[in-house]
């Protein structure tokens, strides 16, 4: 499931390439088609994010609700000339749910787990019951700590719950506890508020360079592979991290062994040097 870098990304995309500018909008796949009626021929005026869920308004009051999910993608194209003279993009397959299209530029959503026609009212409700995401400006990292002080769950687990953060996924929860030296199974109630505060301000930093690079890196500078003379990870899921997917492999700092475990039906990765109990 992509992490919420990733769809404020998208929402810059998506206003990158149809902001203000009239779109044919489409559903080959024909589950959005009637709301898809309603919206095709005007124009995107607003896109943003809260967390993993991705919000596009057109004009008109409502919102498009997008929520990827496991299988959720979204593939940009760019409009050939067409053999008249005119500009087409590739017919779609009948697997995308929503289809926007203009002159330059086409983008296909594919297996969300939400793509759906709201009010302004449902998207309030959509946002009331997420926690603070740390690449909004609204956000209130404050109300995530009152609830992490006041839980005897772990912190790896509070990282995860998007009722409590909304945007954090399974690399930044292991990437953040690692460069905090902090344990995974810490409770949320022993977590200080100082520590919180670090915490947070590092997501900050480190999801927007994720936007910024479309992609995950989280070691400084002198952990680097140039620093430490390593050659540079090879990974889909994105750059250069400390724990994520390196299980059994040496710790960048300590050169112990890194560790793995289910955790909350996810693989949590971890360095019991490094982040002692």
């Amino acid at each position: 499931m992509p992490e919420g870098h990733t769809i404020h990304r998208l929402a810059e995309d998506y206003l990158a390439g149809f902001g203000g500018r009239k779109a044919r909008v489409t559903s080959p796949q024909g589950k959005f088609a009637d709301a898809a009626a309603l919206l095709d021929g005007t124009a995107l005026t607003t896109a943003e994010a809260h967390g993993k869920h991705l919000f596009l308004r057109f004009e008109g009051e409502d919102w498009i609700h997008i929520h990827l999910g496991l299988f959720g993608k979204v593939n940009f194209g760019k409009v050939n000339p067409g053999p008249t003279g005119g500009v087409s993009a590739p017919p779609p397959t009948d697997t995308v749910r929503l289809r926007l299209a203009n002159d330059t530029t086409y983008v296909d959503l594919r297996g969300p787990t939400t793509c759906t026609l709201i009010t302004d009212a449902e998207k309030q409700a959509v946002h009331d019951r997420l926690g603070p995401d740390p690449l909004r400006e609204d956000a209130e990292p404050a109300h995530a700590y009152t609830r992490i002080s006041r839980s005897r769950t772990t912190i790896a687990a509070l990282l995860m719950d998007q009722k409590v953060i909304a945007g954090v996924g399974n690399v930044y929860r292991a990437e953040v506890l690692f460069r905090h030296g902090i344990d995974p199974y810490r409770a949320g109630k022993d977590i200080a508020s100082s520590e919180w505060d670090a915490m947070w301000a590092d997501l900050v930093a480190l999801m927007r360079e994720g936007v910024r690079n479309n992609r995950i890196d989280t070691v400084r500078p002198e952990h680097e592979p140039d620093a430490m003379g390593r050659p540079p990870r090879k990974d889909d899921h994105g750059g250069e991290v400390y724990v994520y997917r390196r299980a059994n492999m040496p710790c960048h700092i300590c050169g112990g062994e890194i560790r793995t475990a289910d955790l909350a039906a996810r693989n949590l990765f971890w360095c019991p040097t490094c982040q002692k109990a």
